[in-house]
């Protein structure tokens, strides 16, 4: 049981890595004041501007002075549309998060943390495939996804969605 029920939580099931060694990273040509916090250290938050009008959120990962980044693409939450996080602008609309937000530690000193969950079999398996939505290094498989989870923003070509009598949401996973 959570100890404070007005807490907004979900699982983390569509991630994208990138790396300043490749084109489709923002920090891949230069540190500007934009892309500064993923040159920082790294369980930070990155919270940029999409097409000047759409929020994204990557979590800093590696080490400091090198721009790595994970894209936080969809997260399931227990109890709300399967949807309402599907995609990277959508999730950070549903957690209300903007740029405020950027360069903020996602320890749990502040109002918005990431928390380990112990593996569950009931989770399934993962989808290992190529990033979506960008122009440049498409074909790094460098993009997950639960294959359970009806939250995904996109499937594979052949993957279908599983009926909802067999997806996996958290609302039937025993997340505490």
């Amino acid at each position: 049981m959570l100890p404070n029920q007005n807490i907004l939580w979900g699982v983390i099931v569509e991630t994208e890595a990138y790396s300043q060694s490749e084109p489709a990273c923002h920090g891949y040509n230069r540190r500007t004041k934009s892309n500064e916090t993923l040159f920082g250290n790294p369980g930070r938050l990155h919270v940029y501007l999409c097409y000047g009008m759409h929020y994204c959120i990557n979590v800093v990962t590696h080490k400091s002075n090198w721009a790595n980044g994970v894209l936080l693409r969809a997260i399931a939450l227990p109890n709300e549309n399967e949807r309402i996080a599907s995609g990277p602008s959508l999730l950070a609309k549903r957690f209300g998060l903007n740029l405020s937000h950027d360069r903020l530690s996602i320890t749990g000193e502040n109002e918005v943390w990431l928390a380990s969950r112990p593996y569950s079999a009931e989770i399934g398996p993962l989808v290992q495939t190529t990033r979506i939505g960008i122009s440049k290094a498409q074909e790094l498989r460098w993009r997950w996804y639960l294959k359970n989870s009806r939250s995904i923003s996109k499937r594979n070509k052949g993957d279908r969605c599983p009926p909802i009598s067999a997806g996996w949401t958290p609302a039937t996973c025993d997340c505490q």
